[in-house]
């Protein structure tokens, strides 16, 4: 079977469809699958759910697709630097499902892991926990989450074979190996595709049974979500 396509457009044919879930992997812009996401983008399907930690930047990432209105609803755990989320949250065009970072995380594990719920003490006595199961263990208030399962999940990593064995670098794997175990279809973004068996097993960190489609996207940009950098440290002469 093959994994590999040549392009984003192909990688992603046959697989989007109107009204469905996706999960689209990263932290901040780094790890983001841009590539993917613009893919989307350019295939005008909507009313989507996208589980994401975050929803990207204005024109970046997510941010893309918030502008196009193709989602309808997101479960995230940060949206904060994103003004078009805000005017169509608060505008009443888009559903949001918030999540402490910890929890969405979790309940994506837990769905990847075939759990269908579990209990947090994370959330109990603030908004989160409303409508929600709340059982006590030991004397003490948790509350019930779901696990997440998505019809389409978007990684990126930093390298991949022709089976799909994946390499992340650095904060890159935050929430792209779970969404890994995730979704029903998996289709990951890779910097660089090398060769079988270049990939040591024990550098292995999502092996490619999980992996449906890979397609390799070697001129992405490295995004900076917020530039700091020090002040030149001027000594005072004496």
């Amino acid at each position: 079977m093959n994994k590999v396509y040549s392009d984003t457009r192909q990688v992603l044919a046959g697989l989007l469809k109107d009204g469905m879930v996706i999960m689209a992997g990263g932290f901040g812009l780094c790890g983001i699958p841009e590539a993917l996401i613009e893919a989307v983008r350019l295939s005008g399907v909507k009313d989507l759910t996208v589980i994401s930690n975050n929803a990207g930047i204005d024109g970046i990432g997510l941010g893309r697709l918030l502008e196009s209105r193709q989602i309808r609803k997101m479960i995230s755990s940060y949206v904060g630097e994103n003004k078009t989320f805000e005017q169509q949250y608060l505008g009443g065009e888009l559903e949001l499902e918030f999540n402490p970072q910890g929890t969405l995380a979790e309940r994506i594990r837990a769905g990847g892991a075939g759990i269908a719920a579990f209990y947090t003490k994370t959330g109990v006595g603030t908004i989160i926990a409303e409508g929600k199961e709340i059982r006590e263990f030991n004397g003490e208030p948790y509350v019930m989450e779901e696990g997440l399962v998505a019809d389409l999940a978007l990684i990126h990593a930093w390298k991949g074979d022709a089976e799909g064995n994946l390499v992340y670098r650095k904060t890159a794997r935050n929430f792209n190996p779970v969404m890994a175990t995730a979704g029903k279809v998996v289709v990951a973004e890779v910097e660089s595709l090398v060769k079988n068996g270049q990939i040591g097993a024990d550098h292995i960190h999502t092996p490619g049974i999980f992996v449906s489609r890979i397609v390799e996207v070697a001129d992405g940009i490295k995004r900076i979500e917020q530039r700091t950098v020090r002040k030149p440290h001027v000594e005072a002469n004496h």
